[in-house]
């Protein structure tokens, strides 16, 4: 089991278009080299948010990435919607073929799945009381706490 790194690249990508915003052009070259990934991988992930209404890209001299609504409005779990972030939409993959000559081969799925269902949804409901605000202004208080110490 594991989300895709898609979900942090666009966190991390989120973040740096607010935090970052008038320090330096917010295109996919420069947050690439904060992410640490090639500039494609953040035009996809742009692709991605802008198709779930996160982002709004503007092309030309000025152009750049903002975001389409305010930082509080974006939710962790809107994110992780958007960049398809597990596959099929289950966290869980269950293996497909359990012997059911076996008496728990026979059973798991039915004593599994619906635990597993409730393990995503809880994981889920807490992604969507976090918001984008929450990480941005997390991480400006390590900023801050870095630019004291330095």
């Amino acid at each position: 089991m594991q989300i895709s790194s898609r979900f942090t690249i666009a966190i991390h990508v989120l973040t740096c278009v607010v935090v970052l915003d008038g320090q330096m052009p917010m295109n996919s070259e420069t947050i690439a080299g904060s992410v640490g990934v090639n500039p494609v991988v953040v035009r996809n992930i742009f692709r991605q948010l802008k198709k779930a209404d996160l982002i709004v890209v503007q092309r030309g001299g000025n152009g750049g990435v903002k975001l389409a609504r305010d930082a509080k409005d974006i939710t962790l779990f809107d994110v992780y919607q958007a960049v398809d972030a597990v596959a099929d939409g289950k966290l869980f993959h269950f293996h497909e073929n359990p012997n059911a000559a076996c008496p728990v081969g026979r059973n798991i799925h039915h004593v599994m799945d619906g635990r597993l269902r409730e393990i995503q949804e809880a994981m889920e409901q807490q992604m969507a009381r976090l918001t984008l605000a929450d990480i941005i202004a997390d991480t400006e208080a390590f900023i801050g706490k870095e630019n004291k110490t330095a």
